[in-house]
């Protein structure tokens, strides 16, 4: 009897491929970690045991060449050695989802950072890599949604649902700017993704920028600087699950994203680990591969909306730069910050005449759109003529448009300039571009329109 058991495991091992769930570490090299086995696709999460009771690696399948397998670690990499096992684990990310991640701050994986604020223990489980909504169940978009800031409700009109871009240099004010948003804004919930930027940028994000109130409604997923390139890229996925999760819920989310610029870079980093080939400037083709599948899953769906802001760190000014110019075709509209007005101290710094909202016309009415429009040009003619103007070498009554705009500079500097705590609803924006333009906006335009 004991030798027939014996015989059937037997058996049953040998037809059992060990490759197939554990392999062994072969090679570490920079970022880079190859192992011999385990049978596994790309994406998947597998466990790295470090040898000496130093714990365990968590890693993902970025690569397969040749019978190699090529992962990289959330975490750092230090005590893996040749011959650590690498366990397949059979599933890709997943986080848990409730509404108890309301005023949480989240690593990239999910888990809570805040310590002292209870588990986020949910039955209900997203995956971190999903594909956007189908084209064709999309609603349109056709409501407004306010952002507190008189520069973007009034010349830059957002829908619920839009993706915008905000471009600029650094120090010029994005990280303020998305702040203001996430504090003024009135959608249901926010999520803020912080991916690769300073540590010490967290807490003053959330005591500076958002303060309870905006905290009380809002879940931030942070990936610092020092994160490895993978921790990095999944925030930004995480991120992107959780305001789908509300989404789902029927809500409308803002998804406030700093920056796709650190994103791409943490692709380039693991595309030239895994042997691609560097392409525009050292980016690798699958940085260009994935930032629409990102941007692409923000937007509306047949349940409920995410807006999303996306800041883009423009090197060098340069808002032709690979990164700039992608995201730009992508994008639903595109905020530029100045750093000529961020040095005249004019905050929010945002360059009106350079910055567009292709939804506008979809959630605004004519007359806003008038207003708009009349305030847009009289910036433009005061800036084509301000040399004149400031050597003294214009004279009143030469061109009734410049005597127009000369007139009216004090006005529009006043409504485009915004205190950091200052908040405007649609009524009281609508109400100061009326004044401006002359012209009365009916109350039923500074409402979500129609």
């Amino acid at each position: 009897m004991a030798s027939s058991i014996i015989g059937k495991y037997l058996l049953t091992a040998k037809q059992v491929d060990p490759i197939k769930c554990v392999g062994r570490i072969t090679k570490v090299q920079g970022l880079l970690i190859e192992s011999w086995g385990p049978q596994a696709v790309v994406g998947e999460l597998c466990r790295i045991e470090v040898p000496k009771g130093a714990g365990i690696v968590q890693a993902e399948v970025v690569g397969l060449r040749g019978d190699a397998v090529q992962l990289m670690a959330y975490g750092e990499t230090g005590g893996i050695e040749l011959g650590a096992r690498v366990i397949a684990s059979g599933r890709q990310l997943e986080i848990p989802v409730s509404p108890k991640l309301l005023g949480r701050v989240l690593d990239c994986l999910g888990r809570p950072l805040d310590e002292g604020k209870g588990g986020i223990a949910s039955g209900v489980r997203y995956p971190v890599m999903a594909s956007p909504p189908d084209p064709l169940k999309r609603r349109r978009v056709t409501r407004r949604i306010a952002t507190g800031i008189r520069v973007i409700d009034g010349l830059l009109s957002v829908g619920r649902g839009q993706r915008l871009g905000i471009f600029a240099g650094s120090g010029v004010g994005k990280s303020t700017l998305l702040g203001m948003i996430a504090r003024n804004t009135n959608a249901d919930v926010n999520v803020v993704a912080l991916i690769g930027e300073r540590g010490r940028e967290v807490n003053d994000f959330i005591a500076n920028d958002l303060g309870p109130e905006g905290l009380a409604k809002t879940v931030l997923v942070v990936s610092p600087s020092n994160s490895p390139p993978l921790a990095r890229l999944r925030g930004a996925y995480t991120a992107t699950a959780v305001a789908e999760y509300f989404r789902d819920q029927g809500l409308d989310v803002t998804l406030l994203f700093d920056s796709v610029t650190r994103f791409a870079r943490a692709q380039r980093e693991i595309g030239l680990a895994i042997g691609e080939p560097p392409a525009t400037r050292g980016y690798t083709p699958s940085v260009f591969d994935s930032m629409p599948k990102l941007l692409e899953r923000c937007g509306t769906s047949d349940k409920g909306t995410i807006t999303g802001f996306y800041t883009i760190l423009v090197d060098g000014d340069d808002l032709d730069e690979p990164v700039s110019d992608t995201v730009r075709g992508i994008l639903d509209g595109h905020i530029v910050l100045s750093r000529r007005l961020a040095e005249a101290y004019h905050y929010p710094a945002v360059d009106a005449l350079a910055s567009i909202s292709r939804l506008a016309p979809a959630v605004t009415g004519p007359v806003t759109q008038k207003a708009a429009g009349y305030i847009r040009r009289l910036i433009a003619v005061y800036n084509e003529a301000e040399d004149l103007i400031n050597v003294g070498a214009y004279h009143q009554g030469a061109n009734p448009a410049i005597d127009e705009a000369v007139a009216k500079k004090a006005a529009i500097d006043a409504f485009l300039i915004q205190g950091v705590e200052e908040r405007s609803t649609l009524v009281e924006t609508s109400e100061a571009m009326g004044k401006i333009a002359e012209m009365e906006i009916p109350p039923e335009e500074t409402r979500e329109y129609p």
